[in-house]
């Protein structure tokens, strides 16, 4: 899918030391990242700064190819509470729901995306211990979109195309 960004948008797309998430349509987005074989304190200092990335930036979930490292590695706070999942895989769906994403590597870009309404997952929390959620609702929509993150796909390649639209990401805020 080709994006334009519109001209109001563009400052949005800055990369720099205050502004470290890639934005479309950068190649480290669309390369398949490897899996974490063991948790170190290597891992723990990424998610660390993952965390402290996501909230600078408002968002609800922050994938470690966003930031050009190629390890399976995510963070989500979809109601707020926070937590890292390392080599997340969904290892069943049910149900279906569409509803609207955004994404922090293409700011002010939305559009609505059909993914299954609960899921179950399996990963590693930040301390290497085996963990398995169900997750539902925007709980589930925001993994499965940081787990695409994981496999070099965006939700522009899922979103129902005639649905996009512009809107200032902060636009509540000013």
């Amino acid at each position: 899918m080709t994006i334009v960004v519109p001209d109001e948008y563009k400052y949005l797309y800055v990369y720099d030391k205050d502004h470290p998430i890639l934005k479309f349509p950068h190649d480290a987005l669309r390369t398949p990242s490897k899996a974490v074989a063991k948790v170190t304190k290597k891992q723990q200092i990424l998610v660390d700064s993952m965390l402290r990335i996501m909230r600078q930036a408002h968002g609800v979930g922050l994938a470690a190819p966003q930031l050009g490292i190629h390890e399976r590695v995510i963070v989500i706070a979809p109601q707020g509470k926070q937590m890292a999942l390392i080599n997340p895989k969904v290892v069943s769906s049910s149900g279906t729901a569409v509803g609207e994403e955004g994404c922090l590597s293409i700011p002010g870009l939305y559009g609505d995306v059909e993914r299954p309404e609960t899921v179950v997952v399996e990963a590693m929390d930040r301390k290497g211990r085996e963990m398995t959620l169900e997750m539902t609702g925007m709980s589930a929509r925001v993994v499965q979109h940081e787990i695409d993150h994981l496999d070099g796909v965006l939700f522009i390649d899922k979103v129902q195309a005639s649905t996009l639209h512009w809107i200032h990401p902060y636009s509540d805020e000013e």
